[in-house]
């Protein structure tokens, strides 16, 4: 995706030659992104510049502390798009960062063309899903997968691959209410099954390791 406007990311973590690379891979974007702050506390994220930023890369594992789960549920609560970016990668901590409202998951070990476009789907708003988090939630076919409708289910894939639920329902014949309808269905199967989706990115992610959705159709 070449064309849309230019990015401001902040990115928090404390090791200075992760904050180089960073900024020097962002600074070959094909679309401008700019590190606005960098650093390693989430502090970076509540002042300026960093409070500007449309983007916030956030590394979990800060100091000496545990995972930074708190400074991410509060950046998401704030309505931040937070782009998780960490050498853990276990399917826990990836469903607990997308549960908790992360844009997607990334572990450092993907590089730059997975960073720079997890980056640019966090800023348009978009799904993301690297190799790393797909290959860690799986296709499975779990006991306490949700029975959706075939019609629960094509709303969902739709907006999974569409810009907007205005979209979805130009291109399904349905009112934008009826699209809300059909996705707070899934998200309240999904809750029965014990398995909540409050994001968009978390409801790919489930979607994923059930099987409705391959990650090369997103």
């Amino acid at each position: 995706m070449s064309d849309g406007p230019p990015v401001r990311v902040v990115v928090v973590d404390d090791h200075p030659a992760i904050l180089s690379g960073v900024e020097a891979w962002y600074a070959a974007s094909h679309r401008p992104i700019t590190v606005v702050a960098a650093g390693g506390s989430v502090r970076e994220a509540w002042t300026p510049p960093g409070s500007t930023a449309d983007v916030v890369v956030l590394d979990l594992q800060l100091g000496d502390g545990g995972p930074a789960f708190t400074g991410l549920r509060r950046l998401v609560d704030a309505g931040r798009q937070v782009v998780v970016y960490s050498m853990r990668d276990d399917e826990k901590t990836a469903l607990n960062c997308l549960d908790l409202g992360a844009a997607t998951f990334l572990t450092k070990s993907e590089g730059r063309e997975h960073l720079v476009e997890a980056t640019l789907a966090a800023a348009d708003e978009r799904p993301y899903m690297p190799p790393a988090l797909a290959g860690a939630l799986g296709t499975n076919a779990r006991a306490d997968r949700p029975h959706l409708s075939a019609r629960e289910e094509s709303v969902l894939i739709e907006w999974f691959q569409s810009e907007s639920k205005e979209l979805v329902a130009q291109r399904l014949g349905i009112s934008v209410r009826t699209v809300n309808s059909y996705l707070d269905r899934v998200r309240i199967k999904y809750a029965n099954a014990g398995r909540p989706a409050r994001t968009k990115a978390s409801l790919v992610a489930r979607a994923v390791q059930d099987g409705l959705v391959d990650v090369n159709d997103l």
